[in-house]
């Protein structure tokens, strides 16, 4: 047997009005931006339709896929009638009903045929209740070859107007069955409920007969239970794993954020044999059940609290499939290999060898095959760090300390269970120690502690946020520094809070010296720039150790000519908002891009990539930094190319105006009354008066006399609108963006205090 090691691939999908970077210019079209792809994945060497729900759909022209071996084409494009056009449709349809009851004899075949066709088109147009975000619909044919990767695949729509957010779409190896797609413009859904979707077997719209092993793809709308039959041996070691919340991350607009799948297991007669609603912390169900006798079964799958709609799609794995519940040890140091124990379900072996030579340290997957099916993967992580397996030290007896630097894999291996290790210290060291359990799929909910050479509690810690963890909903790992107060023996005691335990709460505790790092996400994952203008981009910075420091950031390998302003992430600060800009002629599909940031940490440069990813929004209220598998950008249309007249940095004096001047080429025709808007500035921040002359364009910057923003230095985001005269007389003017500029950097000078002449 062989060990699969690979990186792990995360793919994010958000519903959330454009972020950065997505604006339009010049009147530009926004970017497509996708909801739900149905079905979430296919087989190797299958050809599927694909329904793909978003927003600004109607001018897709191609499917892009993160890996090789798929290919795709649009073959159709549907979205609800608005009003105006189902007033229009009603009309002609009337016309011709009344028609026909006139003189039926002498009605034409083509009259009839054009009749049924409008009946059709106001069938599936006339859903009002459509949400805006998912009201649109792409019809797309994928084929997938025979030796496509399997795995999680990035899918994105590109339209002239740019490049969608991604989705996730899964390739595997096991036969599929697919319910038929329900869309906002699907016959018969009315409310949220499925009443007369054509299917080809005489089924409930609800219910799907499968032959096991296979994969089952489905949508749950408001108040449904989908089920799914099939016929089991006695005997068999049945394994039923859903994909809900793994396919859409974070829903904007719902309670918890995610689609909560429940998975039923019942026998003929109804029985129930099994249920889950989450597994182990994750939550997207797996269950597990002997079967009892031969017979058929039923599967029922539906949301927690009956929500339901188009995007709720669901992948639902059964059959005697191999499935990895746990590891141990959750990881090993770099160019040392492993041997690691297995538990789970129908696994070809409970050792699986491992050998990470020639990797770098990081967070990596592990997956086996069983009669060629693969498993599912679990995180494996490769550090630089000495290692020690708690088993084998607690079995040696030896009373003699641990010295860091190194690694403990421990597990909390029943109930109310401490483990409990002695390590050597010296007054004046900061050691930072950090349990990773959760972050490496192991639902233990750690507890850390530092005891003192007395006994005495230095430091305690239940949970630790890791803001480069946007996928894990269920943060519980836990993170403690402390500075020893003397030299001596001290104590490590790692528990679970929830007074749980057993084989599968294992973790990796890293005892280690302050080591100050940082790391960098970039979003948006797609950016879509007008040729020659400027876009806003996000960068974040996740600083580690109390590294403070100013970040450099740039442009690595760049032949296009793309420029970057305001690039830098001043010290102290967690993130920075800078512009993109793209040199003019460019066009075409894009491509990716590197963006890479300098430190200096004890007194040496650092230079780290920046992972691509999406700042997306989970229940109205909670952001997560959802990362994706590259940094995609595409040129589409003109746009205004703004220039600042001084690449010096702006002095911005307290209860003082100060001008700022931008080179304007000519506004399009027909727009008047030119206006400067700032995009989220600082507290005390706004924007003046406003003029346009001699090719230039002059606007003040007012900073309050009291207090100092938060964020100094920083950045301005100066966006240029102009107003459109109605086509009607007296019609309100609509303001049109025009441009944003370059990344204006800025400074605040402290208030200088008044002179006392008595001094």
């Amino acid at each position: 047997m062989k060990a699969f090691i690979g990186a792990a691939l995360t793919v994010g999908l958000i519903l959330l009005p454009p972020a950065l970077g997505q604006g339009n210019s010049q009147g530009q079209r926004p970017a497509p931006r996708l909801a739900y792809v149905y079905p979430a994945g296919a087989q190797q060497g299958s050809e599927v339709t694909l329904s793909i729900g978003g927003q600004n759909l109607t001018d897709s022209q191609l499917v892009r896929f993160s890996n090789a071996g798929i290919t795709a084409r649009i073959t159709g494009y549907e979205r609800p009638l608005n009003q105006k056009e189902l007033v229009a449709l009603r009309e002609e349809i009337q016309q011709l009903q009344s028609k026909r009851k006139a003189d039926a004899v002498n009605f034409s075949a083509a009259n009839s045929e054009k009749l049924k066709d409008l009946m059709t088109k106001m069938a599936r147009g006339n859903n009002r209740q459509a949400s805006p975000a998912l009201a649109e619909t792409v019809t797309v044919t994928v084929t997938v070859a025979p030796d496509a990767p399997v795995g999680a695949h990035e899918l994105r729509l590109q339209s002239p107007n740019g490049l969608s957010n991604p989705l996730a779409f899964k390739v595997g190896v096991l036969p599929e069955f697919t319910a038929p797609v329900v869309t906002p413009t699907s016959p018969g859904v009315t409310r949220g409920k499925r009443a007369a979707v054509q299917q080809p077997s005489a089924a409930p719209p609800t219910q799907i007969a499968v032959v096991l092993p296979a994969v089952v793809n489905g949508q749950i709308l408001a108040g449904e239970v989908d089920r799914i039959q099939f016929s089991a041996r006695q005997g068999q070691s049945l394994v039923v794993a859903a994909s809900a919340r793994a396919l859409i991350p974070y829903l904007a607009d719902a309670v918890p954020g995610w689609f909560q799948a429940t998975l039923t297991l019942r026998d003929a007669q109804g029985r129930e044999l099994a249920y889950d609603d989450d597994f182990q912390f994750r939550p997207d169900p797996v269950l597990v059940c002997r079967i009892p006798a031969d017979g058929d079964y039923v599967v029922e799958i539906k949301d927690a609290i009956y929500r339901g709609r188009e995007d709720f799609v669901y992948r639902v794995t059964i059959g005697e499939v191999p499935f990895i519940q746990s590891v141990f040890p959750l990881g090993t140091k770099k160019d040392q290999p492993a041997t690691v124990q297995l538990t789970g379900w129908n696994l070809p072996a409970t050792e699986l060898p491992v050998d990470p030579r020639g990797s770098p340290s990081g967070m990596f997957h592990l997956s086996v095959r069983q009669k060629g099916i693969p498993s599912n993967t679990v995180r494996f992580a490769i550090d630089d760090w000495p290692e020690v397996i708690e088993p084998e030290f607690e079995a040696s007896g030896a009373s003699a300390p641990l010295t860091p630097p190194l690694v403990i894999n421990g597990r909390v291996d029943r109930p109310d269970d401490r483990d409990i290790f002695p390590v050597r210290g010296h007054a004046g060291v900061q050691i930072v120690a950090e349990v990773f359990a959760r972050r490496l799929d192991s639902p233990l909910d750690s507890a850390l502690a530092l005891l003192g050479p007395d006994g005495q509690s230095i430091a305690f810690n239940d949970d630790f946020e890791d803001p480069a963890e946007g996928l894990l909903t269920h943060q519980a790992d836990s993170r403690l520094t402390a500075t020893l107060p003397q030299d001596g023996i001290y104590q490590l005691v790692v528990t679970d809070t929830q007074h749980h335990g057993g084989p599968e709460y294992g973790y990796r505790l890293v005892v280690r010296p302050l080591r100050p790092e940082f790391s960098l996400r970039v979003t948006p994952s797609a950016v879509n720039v007008p040729s020659g203008a400027s876009v806003p981009i996000k960068v974040f910075a996740l600083r580690q150790d109390g590294f403070t420091g100013e970040i450099q950031l740039a442009l690595r390998d760049n032949p296009r000519g793309y420029r970057l302003s305001g690039a830098v992430i001043p010290a102290g600060q967690d993130a920075a908002t800078l512009t993109l800009t793209a040199p003019t002629g460019a066009g075409g599909p894009g491509g990716q891009l590197h963006l890479v940031g300098m430190g200096t940490i004890q007194g040496k440069p650092v230079l780290r990539e920046a992972m691509a990813a999406d700042d997306t929004m989970q229940a109205f209220l909670y952001k997560h930094l959802v990362p994706a598998k590259a940094w995609e950008v595409m040129v589409s249309g003109r746009g205004l190319p703004l220039r600042l007249t001084s690449n010096a940095r702006v002095q911005l004096t307290p209860g003082q105006p100060t001008t700022i001047c931008l080179a304007l080429p000519g506004p399009p025709r027909g727009v008047e009354d030119l206006k400067v808007e700032l995009s989220d500035p600082p507290a005390g921040i706004s924007v003046g008066e406003c003029h346009a002359r001699n090719g230039q364009l002059t606007f003040t910057v007012l900073c309050e006399a009291t207090g100092t923003p938060a964020v100094n230095p920083g950045n301005l985001i100066a966006s240029v609108y102009g107003q459109r005269p109605g086509k009607k007389a007296n019609a309100a003017k609509a303001a049109t963006l025009l441009g944003v500029a370059p990344a204006i950097p800025f400074e605040i000078k402290a208030p200088v205090p008044p002179i006392n002449p008595k001094q």
